[in-house]
């Protein structure tokens, strides 16, 4: 029998409208389950239970808050082997790749876990003698999470834990691509200490349940990671309530490689960054900019790199690229091979539907040379195992061009000049700058977060994440005269 999963409403597992069906990219006879689609009637019942659970855990002392969230980690983190199968298993990237995910959301919850343990605020005396001051940070509230398929269980696992960890209520509305790793994530949660309905999973369409979270007034706060027209009609939405909003959204990732660069480094630099997890990152560097005096070095064996990559099944071993998600983002990605050859660009490998022995959403990585910055293949975010490499003749050119973007999430260079990758550190206008380093990779215990239309509202991860998970009292107390 097909297994059938249910939402998590205000402390219970409960039935949905309707159902969808959830199938393995790798395998599309493989059917992972059916799962429940919540009704507006159940999101305004776990609305209401957030607001009362959320009052009785903003109370609760941290011991009882860092022993949930030890437990969640802990767990996540032993199963790490079995649910990662189970995200590899739905989401389509290799094996190796899912059970990482899994151990880093673990990561994520016992080091919020140890965050209860540090709240520790300001004091200071007033410029009025016989005043002093306490500054500290209380819970924003109830907070919506919203989360994306490609991570579906570390980016819902970096909203999730801090909005405990500080204390607020959280209601989880995942991708529907994803929701197998969304119900496993939940049945740990669960099993915790938490006051009924401090968390609840909400699974539905963006454009019903979604859109009915993000224009409640009930909702303090909105966290969301997804596409840029997206996150624009949520901002739109919670300004309405002036509920408070943090928003992840596009890239467009660029690594400069430079003439003084190891090649070797440069290459696996780029496979690492441009392919991994099918080019379905956020982090992604899908401009490759590289300096002309090695150019044809650094392609030649950018493609040989490609070529070698072995493509399969998620959960087969060897695997180096999956599937992708699914048939849309497949159609997609098509597209752009399309419009990259229309535009002029040399598509030098890949950009093929591929069959398999078991039927799935799979293609060839591609690379495009002699393609121009303006172009919309170095326009648009992808999301696709497409790199496309862009010549220039110089490190100031090479700095414009990753600069000449509407994006500002990562970027990269490769070289051996100290002095070089300073400037460009300083000068890259991105959130986040890797040194002989892929573009995609980053810690959990530090902020994360991009410019331009790659984000919008405070930081995500690391103690940064105090900014948006809460809001800051400053208390005046008049201590009188001594007896």
């Amino acid at each position: 029998m097909t297994d059938r999963k249910f939402n998590y409403i205000a402390g219970e597992w409960r039935e949905g409208e309707s159902e969808i069906e959830n199938r393995n990219p790798s395998d599309l006879s493989d059917v992972i389950g059916l799962y429940a689609q919540a009704s507006t009637d159940h999101l305004d019942a776990t609305l209401d239970a957030a607001r009362t659970a959320q009052a009785e855990w903003k109370n609760t002392g941290i011991e009882r808050r860092y022993t949930a969230l030890m437990a969640i980690g802990n767990e996540l983190m032993a199963r790490s082997a079995e649910l990662g199968e189970l995200l590899s298993r739905e989401e389509g990237k290799p094996l190796a790749e899912g059970k990482g995910e899994v151990y880093r959301a673990g990561q994520f919850f016992t080091y919020y876990a140890a965050e209860t343990l540090r709240q520790i605020g300001d004091t200071a005396d007033s410029v009025r003698d016989g005043i002093e001051i306490d500054v500290r940070r209380e819970p924003v509230g109830v907070v919506a999470v919203i989360s994306p398929w490609n991570f579906p269980t570390a980016t819902a696992s970096w909203k999730i834990a801090p909005a405990l960890a500080f204390g607020n209520a959280v209601i989880w509305k995942p991708a529907n691509i994803t929701p197998a790793s969304a119900v496993a994530l939940t049945e740990i949660i669960s099993k915790q200490d938490l006051p009924k309905g401090l968390f609840s999973l909400v699974m539905g369409a963006g454009r019903s349940i979604g859109q009915r979270l993000v224009e409640s007034p009930k909702v303090d706060a909105i966290s969301f990671t997804g596409s840029v027209p997206v996150g624009k009609g949520i901002a739109a939405a919670a300004i309405n309530n002036l509920t408070k909003v943090q928003m992840e959204m596009g890239s467009k990732n660029a690594l400069a490689i430079m003439d003084d660069g190891d090649i070797d480094i440069a290459v696996a630099v780029a496979l690492g960054g441009a392919f991994g997890s099918c080019g379905q990152k956020c982090t992604a560097s899908s401009r490759l900019v590289v300096h002309e005096r090695i150019h044809d070095e650094f392609v030649d064996k950018l493609v040989a790199g490609v070529r070698a990559f072995k493509i399969g099944h998620a959960l087969a071993e060897g695997t180096q690229l999956g599937p992708v998600v699914s048939d849309d983002q497949l159609q997609s990605n098509l597209d752009y091979i399309a419009i990259g050859k229309a535009e002029g660009a040399e598509l030098l490998c890949g950009g093929e539907r591929l069959d398999q022995p078991t039927e799935g959403h799979y293609m060839t990585p591609a690379v495009f040379a002699g393609t121009a910055n303006a172009m919309q293949v170095n326009r648009d975010e992808m999301f696709a195992p497409i790199a496309c490499v862009i010549k220039v003749g110089s490190y100031d050119e090479a700095l414009a061009t990753v600069n000449d973007t509407n994006f500002g999430l990562t970027s990269g260079i490769v070289t051996r000049d100290l002095a070089r990758a300073s400037h460009f550190r300083r000068n890259a206008r991105t959130g986040c700058v890797m040194v002989n380093l892929p573009t995609a990779g980053t810690d959990y215990h530090v902020p994360f977060g991009g410019r331009g239309d790659s984000s919008y509202g405070p930081r995500e991860q690391g103690a940064y994440a105090a900014e948006f998970y809460t809001t800051v009292k400053t208390a005046y107390i008049a201590s009188g005269q001594p007896s």
